[in-house]
């Protein structure tokens, strides 16, 4: 047997345990009516209240600094550990990376997105009243 052919077998097999899975899951988990299976289980807690909370902007601002700073990790993972195959130019592009998010990270401190409190200005402002 070719490779393609048992790569092909393979898929099928994939895709027929996954929709018998589907479908199971369907036609089971569709036998009982009862009341509480439409409630959300928190650990045996009952839940009170409503779970549409308002975040501020400033979360989710942060969130996406977090993901795009923690990427910087990732790349400079990469280039660690092919160092000495990338020489100096590596070296030197490496620095130019580190220099872009250094500049970035400049920024967005300097326009406040890092600050979690009232800014500094506007409290003096209230104790100047």
């Amino acid at each position: 047997m070719n490779p393609l052919g048992a790569l092909a077998i393979y898929g099928a097999a994939v895709l027929l345990l996954v929709l018998l899975m589907v479908a199971g899951s369907y036609v089971l988990g569709s036998r009982h009516e009862d009341h509480a299976t439409d409630d959300p289980y928190e650990c045996g807690i009952v839940s009170t209240g409503n779970a549409r909370l308002r975040f501020s902007p400033h979360f989710y601002m942060v969130a996406m600094l977090f993901v795009l700073f923690d990427l910087e990790a990732v790349f400079l993972y990469a280039w660690a550990v092919a160092l000495r195959e990338l020489g100096w130019p590596g070296y030197f592009g490496a620095l130019a990376f580190l220099g872009v998010l250094v500049i970035a990270l400049a920024y967005e401190w300097r326009v406040g997105a890092l600050d979690f409190g009232p800014r500094l200005r506007g409290r003096q402002d209230e104790e100047g009243d």
